[in-house]
């Protein structure tokens, strides 16, 4: 819609019969922008939220599938413990770099808005390229992604009890996960306090249950059920692609450390609340997920851990007997969690990128009574909801971890880039200077050693997307081409959705 346009107009909602009336506003009809009061998103995410936003999308189904792919990839149970430990901290130095830039530029949408600002050192035509290339894969593939393989974990974990000795119909398993993406969406949709009491509460069971998990496998070892942990480094692998998957397996495990750079413009007091709320979660993750691992080798040999496709389910079955349906359920609620804050965050990022004309302008727009930046959760979910049907977790969440480390590497990147454009800018937070740099070099290598030591044409692929993406970039947003109607359109949705624009709030 034409600036224009918006400035002379203004969508009034008749709080008598509740629909939305044209007006004419200085000489200019058929106006549909917002009401009196501006619209933007509100601050309504704490401290406490932010933590649970952290640990409940880092906990998901990641540590209870993918110690398959962890132990997999690295041959042992010592290196794998070294790689979960490893895991844990990548993400806390990605977090903490993180942290300085989310004080620094205090804008949602996290890389897309770091690099943005980041890159415009470069020549003008070129500046905006590397954030629109991490737009286009992260809206299109990477957020969906992890929102249909979280909703998929869903999906088995709560039909897997009914199928016991043998595996559930797919469909039935896809069917239960489009149920649980599209009622996330709608919690998302509806209101931010709810998605934030949802998003505390299942944080709060997913904890429970790796304390269930924790507390039984040191009951085994008390018993004298140590020989599985003791093979040690026994048969460790020695390809540098074999252990690059097994990282990426375990980093899909903690993936969810950056989402609450997502929702910045959201963050009561984001200059104290965002580091504070990464120092607190990340470690807390950490040691969860160490102490879940020695816990699966109390009653689990090598062999048995790679031939379960539900690790959790399997420890249940022979450590809680009859209670053993307490971790399904467990599970399912872990996974529930983590979608919803899978979108609540991924619905973030399409709003900052529209915002910035990278993505159409509708998808920037918030509900005008709701403040839920409502297109993008809608767009998001539907791409998501697509997904679902091809169904292969292990395939997304090597493509997804591929692609997204190219642009967790260009982020630290930004850091350093802004230490030197933005030298003088205040900092509330600063992270020591080795901290990016190690994550970066740790990005380099997770993205170039499995293509050296393994090449796959997957990887081709991917790259092939990434740039495909200036194919839309040249026309629509260099040259600022408009298809015919589309200013009817935004019209017809905002009046069928009832949002309006919405500008950026600097916190004060």
């Amino acid at each position: 819609m034409k600036d224009s346009f918006k400035q002379s107009t203004k969508l009034l909602l008749n709080q008598n019969n509740g629909i939305m009336e044209e007006k004419k506003i200085n000489g200019v009809k058929n106006g549909v922008v917002i009401q009196e009061e501006e619209v933007t998103l509100k601050k309504r995410v704490g401290l406490v939220s932010g933590v649970a936003l952290i640990v409940g999308t880092m906990i998901g189904s990641g540590i209870f599938i993918s110690p398959k792919g962890v132990l997999q990839g690295t041959g042992s149970v010592g290196l794998s413990m070294i790689v979960w430990a490893g895991c844990g901290l990548i993400s806390i130095c990605g977090a903490l770099s993180y942290a300085e830039l989310g004080t620094l530029i205090t804008k949602s949408g996290a890389e897309y808005s770091y690099i943005l600002e980041a890159s415009k050192c470069l020549p003008r035509w070129l500046a905006p390229i590397p954030a629109y290339l991490f737009a286009w894969v992260s809206v299109l593939v990477l957020k969906p992604s992890l929102f249909a393989v979280i909703a998929l974990s869903f999906g088995i974990y709560t039909v897997e009890p009914f199928f016991k000795g043998c595996d559930p119909p797919e469909g039935l398993v896809k069917l239960v996960s489009a149920l649980c993406l599209l009622l996330v969406a709608f919690i998302n949709c509806y209101s931010v306090n709810l998605a934030t009491k949802v998003q505390n509460f299942f944080t709060f069971a997913k904890l429970l249950a790796i304390v269930v998990i924790t507390i039984g496998g040191f009951v085994k070892y008390a018993e004298g059920n140590t020989e599985y942990l003791e093979d040690g480094f026994e048969g460790t692998a020695q390809s540098a692609s074999g252990i690059a998957l097994a990282f990426y397996d375990g980093l899909w495990a903690y993936d969810g450390w950056n989402n609450l750079n997502y929702v910045t413009e959201e963050l009561k007091n984001p200059y104290v609340n965002l580091p504070r709320s990464i120092i607190i979660a990340i470690p807390l993750v950490t040691v969860c997920y160490l102490l879940t691992n020695i816990s699966y080798f109390s009653i689990m040999s090598k062999a048995e851990l790679l031939a379960s496709d539900a690790v959790a389910a399997t420890w249940g079955s022979r450590v809680l007997g009859v209670a053993a349906i307490i971790i399904p359920i467990s599970v399912a609620c872990s996974t529930f969690g983590a979608a919803n804050g899978s979108c609540f965050t991924g619905g973030r990022l399409v709003y900052a990128a529209a915002r910035e004309g990278h993505l159409p302008e509708i998808l920037s727009y918030v509900h005008v009574t709701q403040y839920t930046p409502l297109p993008s959760l809608l767009f998001t979910s539907f791409i998501a909801l697509l997904m679902i049907i091809p169904g292969d977790i292990f395939t997304l969440i090597d493509f997804f971890s591929f692609t997204a480390w190219l642009f967790y590497g260009a982020t630290m990147l930004a850091v350093i880039v802004l230490r030197f454009t933005k030298k003088n800018e205040p900092r509330p937070y600063k992270v020591p200077i080795f901290i990016p740099v190690f994550v970066l070099l740790c990005s380099i290598y997770l993205i170039i050693g499995p293509i050296v030591d393994n090449p796959k044409i997957e990887f081709l692929y991917a790259f092939l997307f990434v740039i495909s993406g200036m194919i839309f970039y040249v026309p629509f947003v260099h040259f600022k081409l408009q298809l015919p109607g589309m200013d009817k359109f935004t019209t017809f949705l905002q009046l069928i959705l009832q949002v309006a624009p919405s500008k950026y709030a600097p916190p004060e």
